[in-house]
C-alpha cells in the first residue's frame, strides 16, 4: 500500500491529522503526482476549508488536465459556497474528463436547478436516476423539475416512487398534495399534506397546503 492509499484509509476512518501527515509525505515523495493534491483537497473540503481545498484541486488540474476527480471535488466546494455557475463549469469539465456516474449527474442537475435552468436540470436528474434507480434524492429533484416544467402528472408518478423508496420523505408527500390539488382536487390532496405533517410536524408548507385544501372542501 503506497502513501496515498494509506492516507485514503486514514481519511475514511476519520483520522484527519494522520491523513494530512501522510498526504504531505506523498506530495514530498512525488510532487508531480496529482492524486495526493486531489486527496488533500477532499480532506480540506471535509474540514470546511473551502479556499485551501480549491487551491489543491487547482494544483491537481494543473498537473493533469484530465483529472476528473479534481474537477468534481472543486465543483462540490463551489456548490457548497453557493457559486452555482462556477460549480456547473467544474462538473461539466469532470464529465468531459470521463466521469459519468449518477453522483456527477445529480450534482450537475442540482447546479442547473439552483441556477434556474430547469429543463437542463431535468435531463441531468433523469440521467442520474437511469444510472442509479435507488437514488431517491435524484428522483425527488427529477420530479420537482418535471413539476416546474408543467409535467404535473409525470411528477406525481415520480413522487410516489420517492415515497415508496423513502416512506419518511415529508417533502415528497407535500408535493404529492400540491400535485393532486391541481389535478384531482382537495379531497385527494388533503391526506398527503397530513402525511407530510405527521412526518415533519413543523412543515409549514404542508400546514398551508392542508389549510387551503380544508378551506376548499368546506366551501
Amino acid at each position: 500500500m503506497d502513501t496515498n492509499q494509506q492516507a485514503l484509509q486514514e481519511l475514511q476512518e476519520g483520522n484527519m491529522e494522520e491523513a494530512a501527515r501522510l498526504l504531505n509525505q506523498a506530495i514530498e515523495e512525488e510532487p508531480d503526482n496529482p492524486v495526493a493534491y486531489i486527496n488533500f483537497g477532499n480532506l480540506l473540503a471535509e474540514l470546511g476549508e473551502a479556499e485551501k481545498a480549491l487551491r489543491f484541486f487547482e494544483k491537481g488540474i494543473e498537473l493533469d488536465s484530465s483529472a476528473a476527480a479534481a474537477y468534481y471535488g472543486a465543483g462540490n466546494v463551489l456548490f457548497n459556497e453557493d457559486k452555482f455557475a462556477e460549480a456547473l463549469t467544474m462538473y461539466q469539465q469532470a464529465h468531459k474528463a470521463g466521469l459519468d456516474d449518477s453522483s456527477l449527474h445529480y450534482m450537475l442537475g442540482m447546479a442547473y436547478f439552483q441556477s434556474g435552468r430547469v429543463p437542463h436540470a431535468m435531463a441531468s436528474f433523469k440521467r442520474a436516476v437511469e444510472l442509479d434507480a435507488e437514488d431517491t434524492e435524484a428522483r425527488f429533484y427529477y420530479a420537482m423539475s418535471m413539476a416546474q416544467n408543467g409535467m404535473v402528472e409525470e411528477a406525481v408518478a415520480e413522487f410516489h416512487v420517492v415515497t415508496e423508496q423513502d416512506p419518511e420523505h415529508a417533502d415528497a408527500y407535500f408535493n404529492l398534495g400540491v400535485g393532486y390539488l391541481h389535478t384531482k382536487g382537495a379531497a385527494e390532496a388533503l391526506p398527503y399534506f397530513e402525511q407530510a405533517i405527521e412526518i415533519e410536524p413543523d412543515h409549514m408548507l404542508a400546514h398551508n397546503g392542508k389549510k387551503e385544501a380544508s378551506k376548499l372542501l368546506n366551501e
